[in-house]
């Protein structure tokens, strides 16, 4: 478990450091969150009980499991209808971009991420995070159009093949 505290923290410091992947996060790591808020659940601080939600919505929406990434972007959006500091509303917009953008949808990530920057327009997360977006954008968009070349090349080719077996 240790070692896996570790690595989390080791990925999470390369994304702050410049790295532009994004970090990944195991069910180990979940599972611990998730019986850390069962206990902040119990106590009398509210603070304390939001901070271990914010963990688990991080630790969530950074899973490779796409059912842990849409319960993390579904407590996000729920705990976003609460009213919150501008710096907390900040973090849990962003959260909810990463976890878009862990699902693939990247225009609903875009767009959360230039909220993010609106609030603060050089905060090194989100524009990384904006980076990262435009880039896979990017390179979907070349593959797409490498198959629909392909696709079309290989229509081509068959119309001209059979044009020439009637002649």
């Amino acid at each position: 478990m240790e070692a896996k505290i570790s690595n989390l923290f080791e990925s999470v410091g390369s994304f702050f450091g410049g790295g532009d992947q994004i970090p990944w996060c195991d069910r180990d790591i979940i599972s611990g969150c998730e019986r850390e808020v069962a206990e902040a659940a119990k106590g009398d601080s509210d603070e304390l009980k939001s901070e271990s939600i914010m963990r688990l919505s991080w630790a969530l929406v950074h899973s490779r499991q796409p059912e842990d990434v849409q319960r993390g972007i579904a407590m996000l959006e729920a705990s976003l209808a609460n009213s919150s500091p501008p710096l907390q509303q900040r973090e849990k917009i962003y959260l909810l971009a990463v976890g878009y953008y862990r699902s693939g949808e990247y225009s609903k990530s875009r767009h959360l991420v230039e909220q993010c920057l609106e609030i603060a327009p050089d905060w090194r997360q989100a524009l990384v995070l904006k980076k990262t977006i435009e880039d896979r954008v990017a390179k979907d968009g070349i593959i797409g159009i490498g198959i629909t070349a392909t696709a079309v090349g290989l229509i081509a080719g068959g119309i001209a093949a059979a044009l020439a077996r009637k002649k």
